[in-house]
């Protein structure tokens, strides 16, 4: 919470001073249903910039994921698929 006032404070700062461009996203849950190699197929298709597209593959590579069964997690994780 602190976390986010103090965000909320800077924001505000530098509206007050100007325009502020921001882009806020939650990847947390949005590549859990997407293909990961279709994903980046359509970032090339839409003409997104190299750049972009490899932070993605590599965001993609670093996702971990654990697996709760009876309310334990009982192996290692690993990524969904590779992009």
């Amino acid at each position: 919470m602190l976390q986010l006032l103090h965000m909320m404070d800077d924001r505000t700062l530098c509206l007050e001073k100007g325009q502020i461009d921001a882009i806020y996203s939650d990847f947390e849950k949005a590549f859990d249903k997407v293909p990961h190699k279709r994903l980046i197929s359509k970032l090339h298709s839409y003409n997104i910039g190299e750049g972009v597209i490899k932070w993605i593959v590599d965001f993609l590579k670093a996702i971990k994921y654990r697996v709760r069964v009876n309310g334990r997690t009982p192996t290692a994780s690993g990524p969904q698929n590779d992009p």
